[in-house]
C-alpha cells in the first residue's frame, strides 16, 4: 500500500474499529459554545417611552457593537479601500479603529488646509534658530511653494510672501532687526513621555538662507534644487501648524479644542458635527458626510448621540459590547433636533439640506461634476445662487429644465432622480448599491416643493 492510500484509509479505520455511532459522522460538536452575546456589558433600564423613533433605535442599535456594525461601517467606509476604510483619517472600519477615534484628535489629516476647523487645531510645534538666544515660537502654518530656486542677494532683491521655496508663519514675530541670515533652523516639538513628565524634542532642521518678510512672522527659506526633496519630506512627516487653516486663530488657545467622539459631550464631536454640518452654531468646513453614502436617519444619529452621551469623560470604552442608555439619553426627549436633511417642503428647511446631504459630496464647487454645484451660492455674481442655478437649463439636456416649477415630470433632476427612462445616465444619486433610492420621504418632500412652484421659501 502506498502512502499516500495508507493516509488516506488509516483514519477512516480507526474510526470504524472505535465502535464510534454513526450519527456523530454529520459532525456535532460534543459541547454548546459560549459565545458573547450583544449588549451584554452594562445592564440599562430600558426606554418605556412612547417615541416610536425612540423605541426603534432601541430595538436596531441595542450595542455600541450594533452601532459600529449596522451604522458607522455601512456610512463611513463600507468597501475596502475607500473613504473611511484603511483610506482616510480616521480609519472607522473595525471595532477597534472606531474606539480610537474617541478622545482622537480631528483633522489630522484633512487633505486641504481649508478644510480645518478652528476647534480641530492642536498647540502648533515651535521654531527657532540654532545657536539663537530668542525663545521657541509657535508654528502657525507652513507650505512649500513650487518653482525654481533664486538667489536673490547679488541683484539686492527680497522674496516676497509668494516667492518659490519653504514660508513658516510664526505666530509672533521673531525678534531683532536682520531681515536675512544664513543658519539653521530647528522645529521643536513638546511631548509627555511614559512618566508623564513633559519633555521637548528638536524633532527637525533645515539649513540655508532665510528672509523674515512683513511683520517678521512670516519667514521664508531659500530651497535650492537639491533640497527639493529633504524639505517635502520635512513637511510630510507632519509639522503640527497651530494655525492650520491660516485665519490668524490659533483654536487651541481658545480652550474648545474638540476630539473626534468626544465622550459625554456629542454635540462637541467632529464627527458627529460633520455629518450635521455645523457645531453648537459654528459651520464646520468642508462637505457634509458621508460623500457618497444616503444621510443617517434620525434613528442612526439618536443611536451614535446617546452612545457619546453614556460613556464616562474619564474611563473611555475598551470594547463595544455595553448597551446604549436610551432612557437616561437627553436627545431621547426630542430625536427630530438630530434630522440632518431638514423637516416640511420648503426651499431652506428641507430641500436644501436634501440637496447638500445627498447630492453635495459631488456636486459642489469642488468637484462640480455635470458642471452642477447644488451646494455654493456666489454671492459675488447675482442669480448665481442654488436655487436661481435649479431653474436654469440642465447642461446635459439643454432643453430641459434641472427645475420646471409646477411640473415635476418635466424637470431634469426629478426624471434623474427617479430615473424614468428618458434621461441617459445612472440614477441618481450614485450610491455603492446601485437598487438604492433616495428615500419616499425625501422624493416626496421634493415633488411637493416643485407642485407647489419651486419657491425660494
Amino acid at each position: 500500500m502506498s502512502r499516500r492510500l495508507t493516509l488516506l484509509v488509516l483514519p477512516a479505520l480507526l474510526w470504524a474499529c472505535s465502535g464510534s455511532d454513526v450519527t456523530n459522522m454529520e459532525g456535532e460538536i460534543p459541547f454548546t459554545p459560549d459565545r458573547p452575546g450583544l449588549g451584554t456589558g452594562t445592564n440599562v433600564a430600558p426606554y418605556t417611552g412612547t417615541n416610536e423613533k425612540v423605541l426603534t433605535a432601541q430595538a436596531t442599535y441595542v450595542s455600541a457593537q450594533d452601532l459600529h456594525r449596522k451604522f458607522v461601517l455601512r456610512t463611513c467606509g463600507p468597501t475596502n479601500g475607500v473613504c473611511h476604510n484603511q483610506k482616510e483619517y480616521p480609519d472607522l472600519h473595525t471595532a477597534g479603529t472606531f474606539l480610537a477615534a474617541v478622545g482622537a484628535p480631528c483633522n489630522v489629516q484633512p487633505g486641504s488646509w481649508q478644510s480645518v476647523f478652528d476647534r480641530c487645531e492642536r498647540l502648533g510645534d515651535r521654531f527657532r534658530f540654532s545657536g539663537g538666544s530668542a525663545d521657541d515660537i509657535e508654528i502657525g502654518w507652513t507650505e512649500l511653494v513650487p518653482g525654481e530656486y533664486k538667489d536673490y542677494r547679488p541683484d539686492g532683491e527680497r522674496p516676497t510672501e509668494t516667492s518659490p521655496g519653504l514660508h513658516i508663519v510664526l505666530r509672533e514675530p521673531l525678534p531683532g532687526d536682520r531681515v536675512e541670515q544664513y543658519g539653521t533652523g530647528l522645529f521643536v516639538r513638546t511631548f509627555v513621555d511614559d512618566e508623564g513628565n513633559v519633555q521637548e524634542l528638536p524633532f527637525a532642521n533645515f539649513t540655508g538662507g532665510w528672509w523674515m518678510l512683513g511683520d517678521r512672522k512670516h519667514l521664508f527659506a531659500e530651497v535650492r534644487d537639491d533640497q527639493q526633496d529633504a524639505v517635502a519630506a520635512l513637511l510630510t512627516g507632519g509639522i503640527v501648524q497651530g494655525d492650520h487653516n491660516r485665519n490668524g486663530t490659533f483654536g487651541h488657545l481658545t480652550g474648545t479644542t474638540v476630539s473626534l467622539l468626544n465622550p459625554g459631550r456629542p454635540e462637541e464631536s467632529y464627527l458627529v458635527a460633520r455629518v450635521r454640518g455645523h457645531m453648537q452654531g459654528q459651520t464646520v468646513p468642508g462637505t457634509r458626510m458621508p460623500l457618497a453614502n444616503i444621510p443617517p436617519s434620525v434613528v442612526d444619529m439618536l443611536a451614535l448621540v446617546c452612545w457619546l452621551e453614556g460613556l464616562d469623560p474619564a474611563a473611555p470604552p475598551r470594547t463595544l459590547d455595553s448597551q446604549i442608555d436610551y432612557a437616561g439619553c437627553s436627545y431621547s426627549a426630542d430625536p427630530d433636533a438630530l434630522n440632518v436633511v431638514g423637516t416640511g417642503a420648503s426651499w431652506s428647511g428641507r430641500i436644501r439640506p436634501m440637496l447638500v446631504a445627498h447630492c453635495g459630496g459631488c456636486h459642489n464647487a469642488t468637484s462640480f461634476q455635470g458642471q452642477l454645484d447644488l451646494v455654493t451660492d456666489n454671492p459675488d455674481t447675482p442669480g448665481d445662487e442654488v436655487h436661481a442655478r435649479l431653474l436654469g437649463f440642465s447642461k446635459q439636456r439643454t432643453d430641459v429644465k434641472l427645475i420646471a416649477p409646477g411640473f415635476p415630470e418635466q424637470s431634469y433632476v426629478w426624471r434623474k432622480l427617479n430615473n424614468d427612462g428618458t434621461i441617459l445616465g445612472a440614477r441618481m444619486p450614485i450610491y455603492p448599491d446601485p437598487t438604492t433610492q433616495l428615500p419616499g420621504d425625501v422624493l416626496e418632500s421634493l415633488q411637493t416643493w416643485i407642485l407647489a412652484g419651486a419657491l425660494p421659501d
